[in-house]
């Protein structure tokens, strides 16, 4: 039998691994594989369980997986003699161990496929700075410290041989930890989450340098030579594989085809791969998760070949092995082998740690104009404990360098930081409160010659020529120009690092196979279709569809956007039916409409069903119909309109619902005035129409909006309107609530029109100010939204007359 730490693991033989059925009345659980089920069920459902309970009180999961290993170990349940002896007998420590650091091993190897390299060989100078600043002092003091308490303080003779290295790793800021938390506080794309995990990978450079010498030396038992050679081995293996392994990858990755599915045998590549350089670190006397970590860094990620690799080990590896390894660690920890006064010497120790940590990054983040509490928040971010102390604590326990005592404590104070900090983060910092404008970005408030600012998200390439077409149609003239602000949506698959990529500003076409240069190019070819009165600056947010509202919502803020226009998460196929639906998108939109700092449209792309004829250089006509029941949301795509039909090839139609026999002198009067303004601006125009459709009730309504099918290219309806019986028993039957009740008619598959649908939304203010401007009337006598002239245009005036703008009147009559 062999030792481990204190246990005796007994050698397992061919017959104890599997039990062949309890019907040869046999035990199941004195057999390896039945024994190891049943403890990856019980250690994976225990950990949800606690972290379900702990959800409420925002802690990660990192915590309930620890202390589900607790639970289970000497400390509570495994005290007692038939949880210890029968579900975690010692001999199944070394079965159940080796799956986890066989999990472990890939995860490493995802961590590294997930990882910005450029961030680590081309940091920005912020978060230099930062990422050093922090490491450096919170070594100084932490180590300085441990010395003199190890002179100064009576402790454990144990205790004082293990502080200097437990402070010391307080030390590290590890990428892999701040990615995992920021992760599951949804703040990964966040901007002071961008910071803390671009400057914890500063620091991994150094980290893992730090750590590849102590293993060396840890490995080789203090020998000089040994230690020397084990280092040296250490930097030609990353040489090596920089240099022979990463070109081969990349000439790999390259011959793919774009658009290809990706052989396995790529995939199996990546996988062998990983085994083989596990194998080789143990060999040069490293760990075994070195080499997987330094090779999952030269797989180049995202498409193809990274997305594919995460896609198939992200979930086992992540969320099934990853927790296995923490709760195996719960699972070593006895809180009975610590000394009261030990816990109070090592927490104090983290503790002025933590502290040395965030002053340092407050006091290195005043020369890079962050404030001083946004400085504490990436201090507490960078404080993130987790995966690679806890490795290193088990590499200390196995090596002697950790009794029982020192080995709980750090698991400890591991759960302690997290638990601590998680909660401070989401206390100190909500990314949702940043979006917040100071003035009012609307198009009906923007002045008549001054630059409309849009913000347009696109998806998918499908969606580019009725955007394009939208944006033409907006009506771009070197007296009131047009500022497009592209944001191309790239999901987050195959690494870990959100990024906001700014895209260089020129009017030349770029050469490239990727998806996001062919959209960033069809918009160039639309800046240069129109010269001088609209520029295009380009952004690709590869994030999460979770948190991409955060990088949404913060462009749009910096940018000064007047209006968001959002994709449409269902696309249709040319049959007129919903090919695909997106949740992620669904939810992204809902986020973005409530916490967005200027308007908000959504665009429901229905292109493909008509070809999506180009309006550019006066290619075809473009008809609009702007439907109008009343509201702010209304008024916002009445305005909208009304740029529009200022462009020489759209037909504006202006369709006004009016319930039948309802007093309305009163209470339309500011509707009257908004309709009254925009007919006078377009006295004149002939591609100007004017419709009012009287109604009974929803049903009415309904009857009329299927009146309009296939008459129009692009139909404008605000999301909210004036409470009214025209919407009775509308609203019982709405699929998509962020359509609103018309907007979700024009959407539905039902309505069988080829028209695409702008469902626009006005900017939403918090505050009393700003409460109190929102209820002003729509229309002020001090900047009118359209120049108008001093006489009104009767409603009898008869097409051709003094006012050539068509007028149009019906009636509901079998409602009536």
């Amino acid at each position: 039998m062999a030792s481990s730490g204190n246990k005796y693991i007994v050698c397992q033989y061919k017959e104890n691994i599997a039990s062949f059925g309890h019907w040869l009345r046999r035990n199941p659980l004195d057999y390896s594989v039945p024994l190891i089920l049943l403890q990856l069920s019980v250690i994976s459902l225990t950990s949800m369980v606690i972290g379900f309970c702990l959800q409420p009180l925002g802690q990660s999961s990192i915590v309930a997986q620890i202390l589900g290993g607790i639970l289970f170990g000497p400390s509570i349940l495994g005290h007692e003699a038939i949880i210890g002896s029968t579900l975690f007998p010692n001999r199944s420590v070394l079965t159940l161990e080796t799956t986890a650091l066989f999990g472990i091993m890939f995860f490493f190897f995802a961590i590294g496929v997930r990882s910005d390299t450029s961030l680590m060989v081309r940091p920005q100078r912020q978060a230099t700075v930062i990422g050093i600043s922090a490491m450096l002092i919170t070594l100084l003091f932490t180590v300085s410290l441990a010395y003199v308490m190890k002179f100064y303080v009576p402790m454990d003779a144990s205790l004082a041989s293990a502080l200097p290295f437990l402070a010391a790793s307080q030390g590290l800021t590890p990428f892999p930890n701040i990615a995992c938390l920021l992760a599951e506080l949804n703040m990964a794309s966040s901007e002071l989450g961008r910071i803390a995990t671009s400057s914890s990978m500063v620091c991994d450079i150094l980290g893992i340098a730090i750590v590849a010498i102590l293993l060396g030396i840890l490995q080789s038992g203090n020998h000089p030579v040994r230690s020397v050679l084990s280092v040296s081995s250490a930097f030609f293996f990353v040489i090596t594989l920089w240099f022979i392994v990463g070109p081969i990858v990349r000439r790999v990755v390259k011959s793919i085809p774009p658009g290809k599915s990706l052989p396995e045998r790529y995939v199996l590549f990546c996988f062998v791969g990983t085994l083989l350089t596990g194998l080789a670190s143990e060999v040069i006397g490293q760990h075994f998760v070195f080499g997987p970590l330094v090779f999952g860094l030269l797989v180049p990620d995202g498409q193809p070949l990274g997305a594919a690799i995460i896609l198939k080990l992200d979930y086992l590896t992540g969320q099934f092995l990853y927790p296995t390894y923490l709760t195996t660690s719960g699972l070593k920890t006895n809180i009975f082998k610590i000394d009261l006064k030990s816990l109070s010497i090592l927490m104090f120790v983290v503790l002025v740690s933590c502290v040395a940590k965030i002053v340092a990054v407050v006091v290195s983040s005043r020369f890079y104009n962050i404030n001083t509490q946004d400085a504490i928040v990436i201090g507490l971010m960078m404080n993130a404990r987790g995966i690679c102390e806890l490795i290193v604590y088990n590499l200390w326990r196995d090596g002697g360098i950790l009794t029982d005592q020192e080995f709980a404590l750090s698991v400890i104070s591991v759960v302690a930081v997290t638990a601590i900090i998680a909660p401070l983060i989401k206390l100190l910092y909500d990314p949702s409160k940043r979006h917040v404008p100071l003035k009012r970005r609307t198009i009906q408030h923007t002045k008549r010659d001054s630059e409309l600012r849009i913000l347009v998200c696109i998806q998918n390439q499908e969606n580019v020529p009725s955007i394009i077409n939208l944006l033409e149609a907006s009506d771009a003239t070197q007296e009131s120009p047009i500022a497009v602000i592209a944001v191309v949506l790239v999901e987050l698959v195959g690494r870990a690092t959100p990024m906001l990529v700014a895209h260089q500003s020129t009017r030349t076409l770029q050469p490239s196979n990727s998806r996001s240069s062919h959209i960033i190019n069809a918009l160039r070819q639309y800046e240069l279709c129109n010269e001088s009165c609209v520029t295009v600056q380009s952004f690709s947010a590869i994030s999460h569809l979770d948190t991409t509202h955060d990088d949404v919502c913060r462009v749009a803020l910096d940018q000064n956007a007047t209006i968001v226009i959002l994709p449409f998460h269902k696309h249709w196929e040319i049959d007129g039916s919903i090919g695909s639906e997106n949740r992620a998108i669904q939810n992204m939109n809902n986020k973005i409409m409530d916490k967005a700092p200027c308007s908000v449209g959504i665009l429901v792309d229905r292109g493909v069903l008509t070809g999506s004829l180009s309006i550019l250089n006066n290619q075809s006509i473009y008809r609009v119909a702007v439907i109008y029941i009343g509201g702010a949301d209304d008024a916002e795509g009445l305005c909208y309109g009304a740029r529009m039909g200022r462009h020489n090839n759209v037909i504006l139609t202006i369709i006004r619902f009016l319930l039948f026999g309802c007093d309305n002198a009163r209470e339309r009067k500011q509707d009257n005035n908004m309709i009254d303004e925009v007919r006078q601006a377009n006295m004149g125009n002939e591609n100007f129409i004017y419709q009012e459709h009287v109604v009974k009730d929803g049903v009415g309504l309904a009857e009329c909006l299927r009146g309009l099918e296939n008459n129009f290219d692009l139909l404008i309806v605000g999301r909210h309107h004036q409470a009214s019986q025209i919407l009775t028993g509308l609203g019982a039957w709405i699929e998509c609530p962020e359509l609103g009740v018309v907007g979700d008619i024009l959407a539905s598959p039902d309505f069988r029109s080829t028209a695409s649908v702008l469902v626009v939304q006005q900017q939403r203010l918090t505050g009393v100010k700003f409460m109190n401007r929102m209820m002003k009337p729509v229309v002020t006598s001090h900047e009118p939204v359209h120049d108008a002239p001093p006489v009104l245009c009767p409603p009898t005036t008869p097409p051709g007359g003094d006012c050539d703008a068509r007028w149009e009147i019906a009636i509901d009559r079998e409602k009536a």
